[in-house]
């Protein structure tokens, strides 16, 4: 199918960045000061000079007012009431049904994420495509059968792996993200990595990784690093989307180095 498949046997894996006047023109001491007369400031309102202010601990606590909720706050705090005490199946049925983005109104199906509830590696990608969308599972398509081969490329089958997005619903036309649509999933993200408790992240693309470090470094710029993933404190690191290496193949080296570092990171702990 035009896939090039990756193989562990192909390299050897290591075991072991207005001027002021002159003093001549102002008035002396005793006639009146020109700017004075045409314009005095107002009286301020506070205790004259020597008259401390009240102490802080001395104000009564009823002084102080909330500013009452706002509605969307409410409505945040409603839709995501409970998620990080839920377990896998109520978790995967609130994502089904969840309502709180637009994408909601031109999904097909949300697209939870696959694979090894306790997995040591997940994987997490920007979005659901148009193949994800209707099969609702992530990675399914070309890029997904080349992420297979990546992972076998470092021993690890596609079911020992936890696969997901940043979004569990597709972007119409897989436009990027927006903002809102990203915070509307973190919390089912963020519970999803709370029961897995992988020893690492692997964000695979520019869009993901964006969004997980909260930066606008290229994926040039991060890769071969571990981060963290702030949320959740978990290790994190970067390589490339495997649709990007679809259309620049020449770009499979630097993959290749990224997952020798996600194994050594997995395998001796430490620094990648």
């Amino acid at each position: 199918m035009g896939i090039e498949l990756w193989s562990a046997q192909q390299a050897i894996l290591p075991v072991a960045e207005d001027q002021p006047q002159t003093l001549a023109e102002l008035p002396s001491a005793g006639q009146p000061d020109p700017l004075q007369e045409k314009s005095q400031p107002p009286a301020l309102d506070h205790p004259p000079i020597g008259e401390a202010p009240p102490a802080f601990e001395q104000i009564p606590a009823d002084a102080y007012e909330e500013p009452p909720p706002s509605e969307e706050d409410e409505a945040a705090e409603t839709v995501f009431d409970g998620v990080a005490d839920l377990d896998w199946p109520a978790l995967a049925d609130r994502v089904a049904s969840c309502r709180s983005c637009s994408l909601c109104e031109s999904r097909t199906n949300t697209v939870f994420g696959v694979g090894d509830q306790t997995a040591s590696l997940m994987i997490v990608g920007e979005a659901p495509g148009a193949e994800e969308d209707k099969k609702g599972e992530p990675f399914v398509g070309r890029a997904g059968q080349l992420l297979t081969a990546m992972l076998q490329a470092i021993g690890f089958e596609r079911e020992q792996v936890y696969i997901a997005n940043v979004l569990k619903c597709r972007p119409p036309g897989n436009r990027d993200p927006h903002v809102d649509e990203v915070a509307a999933c973190q919390p089912y993200l963020n519970r999803q990595i709370d029961l897995i408790q992988p020893q690492l992240i692997l964000s695979v693309g520019g869009v993901a990784a964006k969004n997980l470090l909260a930066t606008e470094d290229s994926v040039g710029r991060l890769r071969g690093k571990v981060h963290e993933y702030t949320p959740t404190g978990t290790p994190l690191m970067v390589t490339y989307h495997p649709a990007y290496l679809l259309r620049r193949p020449e770009e499979k080296a630097k993959a290749w180095k990224d997952l020798q570092q996600v194994w050594r990171k997995l395998n001796h702990g430490g620094a990648a």
